[in-house]
């Protein structure tokens, strides 16, 4: 450990994934699109050259961003996740044959990862029911309706990404930046947080903290940031018109 053991904030992304990171394990990494994604992990797991990753996300980010770099540097090898559309790299390695895919309904996959977390085996769902995402799992009738059995998640490392945390490891999370990160705090067997500012322990409301630091192990500051937008739509004003300001 690069750090003292009375702590739980290391110096480094690198620092805070050392010891814990290594091939073939399964990772949780928080976030949706490029919004409150563990950027700084995800550089330091790109640079620790870790290979043949399973990675439970709600996506892989978006080319060369997020965990985006590590699909380019070929360290995953299967990915659990629900929306596959905005990475290109994505769809050349899965379409290849190159990565394998474990397509969940989104809320199935939000479902899944509360459910390990919780410590909670499997639950039934009529998501799915009668469709590909069905197929070699378990169904039963339930009141003239079919439900499908789907298995808790649990990883060996969650990395996930809070607005702010204290010394402590509890966490808040700004926003829709909340995501699936909550969750996925609690089904890591060792959460490592990125948060952008870590403040003294005290200085948090009790009420308002998402995460307590129970379930953190590692902490990190990551910032700064520069809170990039995923697509970016404008819409073109008609020539000669000017901006109104009220």
């Amino acid at each position: 450990m690069s750090t003292s053991t009375r702590t739980k904030i290391f110096p480094s992304a690198a620092a805070a994934l050392d010891g814990v990171v290594r091939d073939g394990m399964t990772l949780m990494c928080g976030g949706f699109g490029l919004c409150g994604i563990p950027e700084k992990l995800i550089l330091a797991l790109r640079d620790s050259r870790v290979r043949n990753l399973t990675v439970v996300s709600n996506n892989a980010g978006i080319d060369g961003a997020g965990l985006g770099l590590l699909l380019e540097s070929r360290q995953i090898r299967k990915m659990i996740s629900s929306y596959v559309g905005e990475n290109k790299e994505f769809e050349r390695q899965y379409l290849a044959g190159e990565l394998e895919l474990e397509f969940n309904p989104q809320g199935t996959l939000a479902e899944r990862i509360r459910a390990g977390g919780a410590g909670i085996y499997a639950f039934f769902t009529r998501t799915g029911a009668g469709t590909v995402v069905a197929e070699g799992k378990e169904t039963r009738e339930v009141d003239g309706e079919v439900y499908v059995l789907e298995k808790g998640l649990t990883a060996d490392v969650a990395l996930v990404k809070a607005w702010k945390g204290d010394a402590e490891g509890n966490l808040v999370y700004r926003k829709t930046a909340r995501n699936f990160n909550p969750n996925m705090a609690t089904a890591g067997r060792i959460t490592i947080a990125e948060v952008e500012e870590i403040v003294p322990v005290g200085n948090l409301d009790p009420d308002q903290i998402h995460t307590p630091g129970i379930y953190v192990q590692r902490l990190v500051c990551g910032a700064p940031y520069e809170k990039r937008i995923e697509k970016r739509t404008v819409t073109r004003r008609p020539e000669g018109s000017h901006a109104v300001v009220s």
